[in-house]
């Protein structure tokens, strides 16, 4: 495994890390504690010493889980969280300072942890990065020794700048893949001016970067896949990084024909992200243990030379980017 530095935490942690979203098994089939602990040791097992959960990640499961291994374990594991989301309905006004202070309380308390290492700010409304009251009660949390460091999950490039702005932020969780290529313009300046820790999020485009979908792929019904393509549940952009699912496919045929004898296109999409040094860590998400190791293959594997980092940028140039560029 190689490490890097996670902006001005001075946390070096593992190049490519875990989220776990989907840790307890796959989309929609309800979460078994066995499964998620062996993805999570398994991890561990492998050199990923960071972490990244939220407080609604199946109502608190996966973030117990976390907690449970980590308690169990010798080594020093960082762990990031993230809190706003279970504000309903999803705007600005439901971000109090009371509000978040329960949620940061009631997620030391699930994961049984006395400090967490990392916490974000989880996708909040535009509005919300210009109140500076909701981001200096992570300056209180710190003092009393219940957070180390505080950070942003963002949508939007835009968000993800202006949340700069606060110097309590350490670390910035943004989509970035080979479908989703403008953080690498100015995001990516601002944040190495800032020292921020960029930490990568759906760095698979859903699955869609693996190369194992087709037109003939079918998804369950409680997956977002199935029932978010328009962004009817929550923003587009989550699903499939907002890539019309054809025109997806379309690419990823591409990608096949530039790497014919890969069998599974998942590393090489994680070596791309990984050639951006402003890149802190990646976090994958897994619901088996093959998922682990597949991810983490990426590592053992010889760089990516310029002429096929050039070659799979032309291949968004040609196909994705009028489609998305600018909207994220």
């Amino acid at each position: 495994m190689n490490y890097r530095k996670l902006g001005k935490t001075n946390l070096n942690i593992s190049e490519i890390s875990l989220g776990t979203w989907q840790v307890g098994g796959k989309w929609g089939s309800g979460f078994d504690d066995a499964t998620a602990e062996k993805i999570i040791n398994t991890a561990i097992d492998n050199g990923i010493n960071f972490i990244d959960t939220a407080d609604v990640y199946e109502n608190g499961l996966s973030e117990a889980a976390v907690g449970r291994v980590l308690r169990s374990r010798s080594e020093e594991i960082y762990i990031a969280t993230k809190c706003g989301r279970q504000i309903n309905p999803h705007v600005d006004a439901g971000y109090t300072v009371k509000a978040l202070r329960q949620y940061v309380e009631a997620s030391l308390k699930n994961t049984g942890l006395e400090r967490l290492d990392l916490i974000q700010l989880h996708c909040p409304p535009t509005d919300t990065y210009y109140r500076p009251e909701i981001f200096g009660l992570f300056d209180d949390l710190k003092q009393e020794g219940k957070i180390a460091n505080l950070g942003v999950s963002v949508e939007k490039v835009e968000e993800g700048i202006k949340a700069m702005e606060y110097d309590n932020v350490t670390t910035v969780q943004i989509i970035f893949n080979l479908f989703r290529q403008r953080p690498a313009e100015l995001f990516f300046r601002e944040a190495e001016k800032n020292d921020i820790g960029v930490i990568v999020r759906v760095p698979l485009a859903s699955g869609l970067l693996t190369g194992k979908f087709n037109q003939n792929t079918s998804f369950d019904q409680e997956d977002h896949r199935n029932f978010n393509r328009d962004g009817e549940a929550f923003d587009k952009g989550e699903t499939f990084s907002g890539v019309d699912y054809e025109t997806g496919l379309k690419a990823v045929n591409e990608l096949k024909n530039l790497f014919p004898d890969a069998e599974n296109l998942a590393p090489i999409a994680l070596q791309w992200i990984l050639s951006h040094k402003t890149v802190s860590t990646i976090i994958p998400g897994a619901s088996k243990e093959a998922h682990v190791l597949s991810n983490l293959s990426a590592v053992a594997k010889p760089n990516l030379t310029k002429d096929q980092v050039e070659k799979m940028n032309a291949i968004y140039n040609k196909n994705l980017k009028a489609q998305v560029h600018q909207k994220w």
